[in-house]
């Protein structure tokens, strides 16, 4: 299969050249570094505290500093931020957050470095409403949308202010909706479309970005824009981010898995993670998911791709053959490493999801149990779960009577070496050093199960290279993705891990999942990985909030609001609750959520299912216990256990 290259290179690190972007006196793409960026929360009205906010954002090292202008007062009082900022020393180029708005995008470029419009919004309709266009009036609500949004064109070309084309997977208006569908091609297109206006206008300062709050359609959505980039002859720099990724851990490991795929393969000029946390927090994340590339260059070399198996535009898991539990259909299993303890006690399964009982003498599994246990040569005198498997070192393993649940860990060489196997399951460790081997190995009859292992910088390219071969090769083996990391710093941890291993199963790769990190306590390694299962929709263990970081046209305190629903609902597994501060941030942007929680008012709330009101206007204080009902009423509802 060919497919047309989205990167420079699949295999080898390199950044994806783009044109420069002038935004004030912080330059973007080319050759410029990959900037930080964050969003003010606070009422745009209030300028001493969103100077001060600002303040705090630009210190934490954010480099563009976004202000939302939902009306014109608020575009007019840009001019008294930008003047106090400047009064302080302070030049950070300011964006103006443009929606619905033509009038207040018009005024704002003539004042702040950059302007961001969401096409979807602007200037083209947005009812929830399916309308059949014909080619005409398709081409005819285009032309109407050509007028309203060339005025602002020719503002920014004559006060030399750049823009930003925005597209949210979850506010596409009806006209894309109806002809592409609720995809990433109609992302695409709905940047396309005003893209195409400002190149009409012979303006170019433009960047783009394709936000989802669902990783794998970001990321889809991005590779598709280069592509179609690439046939159009356009090189215009890409701001990445996962929108609406939430709070904690959950925002930083969604925000890791979809950004960070895309920095691996050199993609991005801006980042920007949204987080349901105050702005100035969001910058050290992002910027820990940057530096790790600055570099990444120099990495060991990985051989080249001959052959493309699969489409990177098009989410397809590798088909695998069923060994026990592992590949074919099952979700991805989970391998936790006690290889380490000097001793393995039932205490030791605590933080992989398994407590046990000592005066009911039983064992109770949480949704983030592990599925096998790696005990390396430690022997394991007391009775498991039935749900969890022990794998062991060969030599260990050869020495057990009793080998029910229990299989061996081993290397290629040895495995070609004996014969015997276990005739149940065997973990085999294979590198891109066994390339050559993989046909070979193809050919057992043994059970096997791939351990899919690398110690290169570029480790991610490096095991999907991996995958591509054994695809190429016809071999459909199950295979466990296994990574090992060094620090013991728990974010730093977090990110990469998030990246590294959520890369590879937003492309389908991957019936398993084994870290090593002896320095990351247990507990936060198997909330990690459960964590890239949930944000990748490859095996769902909790609840999902998709709630948006907040800005001045929050309604509401969304931290605080995010705790209470969270408190009460976090135990309804495989639920999608959206969580957001205003309309412009609702039912369109929650586009994937089972259940909305969405400001209308001040002190008011509207709930929807799915992407449909169900009721208006509640009181925010009675608002968290009407969704509990909404959601008892339509089946979704159980109680908690005590």
């Amino acid at each position: 299969m060919n497919i047309q290259p989205y990167c420079n290179s699949l295999t080898a690190y390199s950044r994806y050249k783009t044109r420069v972007v002038n935004i004030g006196d912080v330059p973007l793409g080319g050759d410029n570094p990959i900037r930080v960026q964050s969003m003010t929360t606070t009422d745009t009205m209030d300028t001493l505290a969103t100077v001060e906010q600002s303040i705090r954002m630009i210190d934490a090292g954010c480099e563009y500093v976004r202000i939302t202008a939902p009306s014109l007062k608020e575009a007019q009082n840009l001019q008294n931020i930008k003047t106090e900022l400047r009064k302080r020393g302070y030049n950070a180029p300011l964006i103006a957050d443009i929606h619905f708005t033509p009038n207040a995008a018009e005024l704002a470029a003539r004042i702040v470095e950059k302007v961001r419009v969401n096409p979807g919004n602007y200037a083209d309709k947005k009812k929830f409403e399916t309308i059949e266009y014909t080619d005409n009036t398709y081409v005819a609500e285009l032309d109407r949308i050509r007028e309203r949004f060339t005025p602002l064109v020719k503002i920014c070309k004559e006060y030399g202010t750049a823009m930003r084309i925005g597209t949210n997977h979850g506010s596409l208006s009806d006209r894309i909706l109806s002809r592409y569908g609720d995809t990433p091609l109609g992302m695409v297109e709905s940047a396309l479309e005003f893209l195409r206006i400002c190149e009409d206008n012979n303006y170019y300062n433009i960047v783009l970005s394709m936000k989802a709050s669902n990783p794998q359609v970001m990321v889809q959505a991005y590779r598709l824009l280069i592509k179609k980039m690439q046939e159009l002859n356009m090189n215009y720099p890409l701001h990445l981010g996962v929108t609406e990724a939430g709070e904690g851990e959950d925002g930083r490991i969604k925000s890791a898995a979809g950004i960070g795929t895309l920095l691996e393969d050199g993609i991005g000029d801006t980042v920007r993670v949204s987080l349901t946390e105050d702005p100035e927090f969001e910058i050290p994340v992002a910027k820990a998911l940057i530096a790790r590339y600055s570099n990444r260059s120099g990495h060991k070399e990985i051989p080249d791709i001959q052959s493309m198996p699969y489409s990177p535009y098009d989410y397809q898991r590798r088909i695998a053959s069923e060994k026990v539990n592992i590949g074919s259909g099952n979700v991805p299993r989970v391998i936790v490493d006690l290889s380490r303890k000097q001793t393995i006690t039932p205490a030791s399964l605590f933080a992989a999801g398994y407590n046990y009982s000592v005066p009911l003498d039983k064992w109770n599994l949480s949704d983030q149990a592990c599925d096998y246990i790696f005990a390396g040569d430690n022997p394991i005198d007391f009775a498991l779960p039935g749900t969890v498997g022990v794998i062991y070192n060969y030599e260990f393993w050869q020495k057990q009577a009793d080998q029910s649940r229990c299989y061996p860990f081993l290397d290629l060489k040895t495995f070609f070496s004996t014969d015997r196997h276990s005739p149940i399951l065997n973990f085999v460790s294979i590198s891109v050093d066994d390339l050559a081997s993989l046909a070979e190995l193809k050919k057992s009859g043994a059970p096997v199960v791939l351990v899919m292992q690398t110690s290169n910088d570029h480790g991610m390219a490096e095991q999907r290279r991996l995958f591509i071969e054994l695809m190429n090769i016809g071999c459909d083996l199950p295979v466990v993705v296994k990574r090992a990391y060094n620090t013991n710093d728990e974010n730093e941890f977090q990110l990469h891990c998030s990246t590294d291993i959520g890369a590879l199963l937003l492309d389908g790769f991957g019936d398993g999942v084994w870290v090593q990190a002896d320095n990351i306590p247990l507990k936060i390694i198997n909330s990690t990985v459960f964590g890239i299962l949930q944000a990748t929709r490859t095996r769902i263990s909790k609840t999902e909030y998709i709630s948006c970081p907040s800005c001045g046209r929050t309604l509401f305190d969304l931290q605080e609001t995010t705790a209470k629903i969270r408190k009460r609902t976090d135990h309804l597994k495989g639920i999608k609750i959206g969580i957001m501060g205003c309309i412009v941030n609702g039912p369109g942007e929650m586009a994937d959520a089972d259940y909305g929680y969405v400001g209308t008012g001040v002190g008011k709330i509207t709930l929807y299912k799915g992407r449909n009101v169900v009721e208006r206007n509640i009181s925010s204080e009675k608002a968290v216990d009407a969704l509990v009902e909404l959601i008892k009423k339509h089946g979704d509802w159980v109680e908690k256990e005590s």
